[in-house]
């Protein structure tokens, strides 16, 4: 069982929303960029929100998102699984991104955005009681290519909200 960690966070322009993934998957850690999965929703999603130009090289896409009153980042630092499903987390050896102190340093975030049922999960079992009760936390669909229950419009409508809070 591989011992994996996330990446550093991105950190817009006085952010106001939080994108939390869970966990990078192969794909993306293997290319040491978030949301390298090609067919992860992610960046269309961002392309569609925010008019980013995404047919480009990485760094031209986290320089645009750093232009954004947007924070991405995961949910975990570190943890314990094979392959890229968060079905195969080893849940008794997980450690948490230090979220607590980035709210401290971005005092505008209103709207944590969970990418998916298991960014959830872990904010709530291991980030969520250390916050503050006014910062809102929603799960928005997965972006991931696994959640093929939804089809691209219907993830596109729902992650829509963020963009009433920046």
């Amino acid at each position: 069982m591989a011992l994996v960690h996330s990446f550093e966070p991105v950190i817009g322009i006085n952010p106001r929303v939080l994108i939390l993934g869970s966990m990078p998957g192969i794909v993306s850690l293997q290319a040491v960029q978030y949301y390298a999965n090609p067919r992860n929703a992610f960046w269309p999603i961002m392309a569609d929100l925010f008019a980013i130009e995404i047919d480009c090289e990485y760094q031209h896409r986290i320089d645009q998102v750093k232009q954004l009153p947007l924070v991405l980042w995961d949910t975990i630092k570190a943890c314990h699984r094979q392959g890229s499903l968060d079905s195969s987390i080893q849940k008794h050896q997980l450690e948490a991104n230090d979220i607590p102190d980035l709210l401290v340093q971005c005092r505008d975030i209103r709207l944590v955005a969970c990418n998916g049922a298991a960014s959830e999960k872990y904010f709530n079992q291991l980030v969520r009681k250390q916050l503050p009760d006014e910062i809102e936390v929603l799960r928005l669909p997965s972006t991931s290519p696994a959640h093929a229950g939804m089809s691209y419009e219907q993830k596109l409508s729902a992650w829509r909200v963020i963009r009433d809070y920046v």
